[in-house]
């Protein structure tokens, strides 16, 4: 494959889609259960919100589980290492969940298949980051983004092809349901499925090389030097470890996580882990969660409302590719404005749309809208910055707490989105999450700073000199 700029594509783009798989089982693992969840909630006797919404947010316990734990055992023991238990915890999960017949059990492999993704989604951007050309970073973590979104759109339609391989009558009731093929069968297919790639991530895993930037500050400059030579050549090779190793100067081996409590990286952190939690809290996620009960308030029976996940999870695919196209040459703030302000109007649209009883194919192309904005600005971007916004030294550690915080943020979204949705409305439920997107919009506005086209080390330094965006060219 040719080479541009000296760099060897091929095998930059290698590395980072095995890191990357990491990101396409966060994605099937994460929307697996919106699917399955018209058939294991009568499976399992799920009436009340709180049992429904305790049985699609008990993953993200997991979560934040997984995320605090990366964090601190990736700067000690590697990137590579986590990204094999990652693989292995996620295949344990599958067939757990698949298998399960009580609901404690199957809430046990769910938080276990959560504390997977809290691994990968920490691991995988920050592992992709730090092998990546400042000058493609932004484009080649952005790939991580791309295989969180096929995941989705893979168990998306699993989990559609499964619920239509069997006929079950229009607006099935619970009773036919529960004597269905899929209530008793299919559903566990839709779990069991992600064990395939689960093992292959671990296979594939074993293959790749450890981060040079955490070999660097483990004492092992030589093994990072071969990886530096083998991505841009000799030349890169030295000019990165020079930067990587004025970083850590003094710090080889060690990990100071007191440093994540100093001022200038407080307010570092801070950011971080704003963006993390609204990421979340901008509201998409309620509409891969708990699109059964959107859609079926919008008019839809059954198979419509499975048809149109796997609309929504087109349309994201779609609009990652947008994000991937831009974010080096626009940069990271422009898409995020962007994407906030437009979140903001589509949840205003499909609140005013529920208000009005407006119904069917009007709902849905509101919701494709909101996903759109979301797909090229916060569901990229904020993986982008999150991982390439934090010093070397405390990398995985600073990360993981922003990974926590995003976490969080999804479990409290999750949990509280059918309490919301019975309480005050489904027209409120949107109103709530639109306002939080303008009020996102203007904090963006103001403490966001440029990345685009930094180095790892440059961007650290530039963070911390404490510069503002409107001081840049």
């Amino acid at each position: 494959m040719k080479q541009i700029n000296s760099y060897n594509y091929k095998y930059i783009w290698l590395i980072s889609l095995v890191a990357a798989m990491g990101g396409f089982l966060f994605g099937y693992d994460w929307v697996v259960i919106g699917g399955a969840k018209p058939f294991y909630e009568p499976f399992f006797n799920l009436t009340t919100p709180a049992m429904k919404g305790w049985a699609t947010s008990s993953a993200l316990v997991g979560c934040l589980i997984g995320a605090v734990f990366s964090g601190a055992f990736s700067d000690r023991y590697g990137r590579q290492r986590l990204m094999l238990l990652s693989g292995m915890v996620f295949t344990i999960s599958a067939i757990g969940a698949g298998l399960a017949n009580q609901f404690t059990t199957f809430v046990i492999y769910r938080i276990v298949g959560g504390v997977g993704i809290g691994l990968a989604s920490n691991l995988s951007p920050m592992y992709i980051a730090e092998v990546s050309p400042a000058s493609v970073r932004g484009r080649f973590v952005s790939i991580n983004q791309l295989t969180i979104v096929i995941g989705v759109l893979v168990a998306q339609l699993v989990n559609w092809l499964i619920s239509v391989s069997h006929e079950m009558p229009h607006n099935a009731t619970i009773i036919q349901i529960l004597e269905s093929w899929n209530g008793r069968i299919g559903w566990r297919w839709m779990f069991a499925a992600c064990a395939i790639p689960a093992i292959l991530f671990f296979i594939f895993s074993m293959v790749i090389p450890e981060s040079p930037r955490w070999l660097v500050k483990s004492g092992k400059s030589e093994k990072a030097f071969k990886v530096l030579k083998k991505i841009g050549g000799e030349q890169y090779a030295r000019e990165e470890l020079i930067q990587i190793e004025a970083t850590l100067k003094n710090e080889i081996g060690r990990v100071h996580f007191q440093e994540l409590f100093d001022k200038g990286m407080l307010k570092i952190l801070g950011l971080g882990m704003f963006l993390a939690f609204f990421q979340q809290w901008c509201g998409i996620n309620t509409i891969f969660y708990y699109a059964d009960d959107i859609f079926k308030a919008a008019g839809f029976d059954l198979k419509g409302v499975m048809l149109n996940i796997v609309i929504t999870g087109t349309v994201m695919m779609m609009f990652t590719f947008v994000a991937i196209g831009t974010i080096d040459k626009y940069g990271r703030k422009i898409l995020l404005l962007i994407g906030s302000l437009g979140l903001s109007l589509s949840y205003g649209l499909i609140g005013l749309s529920y208000l009005l009883h407006f119904t069917g194919f009007h709902v849905l192309i509101l919701t494709v809208l909101a996903i759109a904005f979301y797909s090229f600005s916060l569901a990229p971007v904020v993986w982008v910055l999150l991982s390439e916004m934090f010093p070397n030294r405390i990398r995985g550690a600073a990360m993981s707490i922003a990974v926590f915080t995003l976490w969080l943020g999804s479990f409290t979204l999750s949990y509280t989105f059918p309490i919301l949705n019975d309480g005050i409305g489904t027209a409120w439920t949107f109103w709530i999450y639109g306002i939080i997107c303008f009020v996102g919009f203007f904090i963006i506005r103001k403490f966001l700073v440029e990345t685009k086209g930094k180095s790892l080390e440059e961007v650290e330094a530039f963070l911390k000199i404490g510069r503002t965006d409107n001081k840049q060219k």
